[in-house]
């Protein structure tokens, strides 16, 4: 199975080199290969999509249910060598800070891991101060 392209747009290149690609379900599918699972940030459940996919129990602003560090590995672990994708409703809050706890995974310290995703991914993802102590403390 293909991973993503480096350097396209909306898709994080982790340390390690597994790609993870960040978007907003509000903005259209962005074109290219779709991904072979996704997993959803969202207060209700996804929309149905082609490929396979998981739900994150997460409210717009808020910090995600109890379970979110199995389904943040389980994304994590897939990208290597798999097409992830993760997406909540604009792409930055709850995306970025998932994506900042997947960093954190793959290596980043807890404390340069939201610093790390403004860089590579969007330079206002982790939208609330709760959502950055949230990374902080991650350990997955």
């Amino acid at each position: 199975m293909e991973s993503w392209e480096p350097g396209t747009p909306g898709v994080l290149t982790l340390p390690s080199g597994r790609l993870i690609r960040g978007r907003g379900l509000r903005n259209p599918l962005p074109e290219g290969a779709e991904p072979t699972y996704g997993l959803y940030l969202l207060g209700k459940p996804p929309p149905q999509v082609n490929w396979e996919h998981g739900w994150l129990k997460w409210p717009d602003f808020w910090l995600p249910a109890a379970d979110a560090a199995a389904k943040l590995r389980t994304a994590w672990e897939r990208a290597d060598g798999e097409r992830v994708e993760l997406a909540c409703g604009g792409g930055r809050g709850r995306t970025g800070t998932a994506l900042a706890c997947i960093a954190v995974l793959d290596g980043v310290p807890a404390h340069e891991a939201v610093a790390f995703v403004r860089r590579n991914y969007d330079r206002r993802a982790v939208e609330t101060p709760w959502q950055k102590r949230y990374v902080q403390r991650f350990t997955g």
